[in-house]
């Protein structure tokens, strides 16, 4: 695939076919994530491969956390609907990794090393789209958590977690909304 058609045609993923990623396409998508630039090539990206017995840890987390974040006027059948929605959305994933950024030196290298372990993503979600896989960039409170960290080994004074790549072969692939680039650029003389 054209680097330019797969710019256009990448597609953040969010329902995808039960079959997982094998472990040397994960490595050969994510060997594309360290040619990003990076100033002083520091290579400061991490990719953590969650295996099963942590992502049902995690999922009955992510359940928690839904239920932690319902409003308390919702009663506790549908909250519990709600956690088990979640716990099934987390667990519909077929392969997670954990994407973090070595956290060194003063605040303008851990504000570059960031910008480059970005770089990296998008060079492995662009290698990934590719050969068929889809993937899904994600936040939110359980990826900044204290027992994530633990669980997944990551020392949180040193590193920080970017998100999570919810990654498989896509069930479903949506159509793109994107205004004109023109939009978004401005001239100064």
């Amino acid at each position: 695939m054209d680097v330019k058609d797969a710019i256009i045609s990448r597609r953040s993923i969010f329902k995808f076919k039960q079959e997982p990623v094998p472990k040397d396409v994960i490595e050969q998508i994510f060997s594309y994530g360290i040619w990003a630039p990076n100033h002083h090539v520091t290579e400061p990206w991490r990719f953590t491969v969650i295996g099963e017995k942590t992502k049902l840890i995690l999922a009955q987390r992510y359940r928690e956390i839904k239920m932690e974040d319902t409003p308390d006027h919702v009663d506790a059948v549908n909250l519990a609907k709600i956690g088990e929605l979640a716990y099934e959305k987390f667990m519909s994933k077929p392969t997670i990794i954990a994407v973090s950024c070595i956290q060194d030196g003063d605040e303008q290298r851990q504000r570059e090393d960031y910008a480059a372990a970005c770089c990296a993503m998008q060079n492995v979600q662009l290698a990934a789209w590719d050969v068929g896989v889809g993937m899904q960039w994600s936040t939110g409170r359980i990826t900044m958590e204290e027992q994530t960290y633990k669980l997944l080994r990551i020392d949180s004074s040193q590193e920080y977690i970017i998100g999570f790549f919810y990654t498989g072969y896509p069930a479903e692939i949506k159509e793109p909304k994107r205004q004109p680039a023109a939009d978004f650029i401005r001239w100064v003389a």
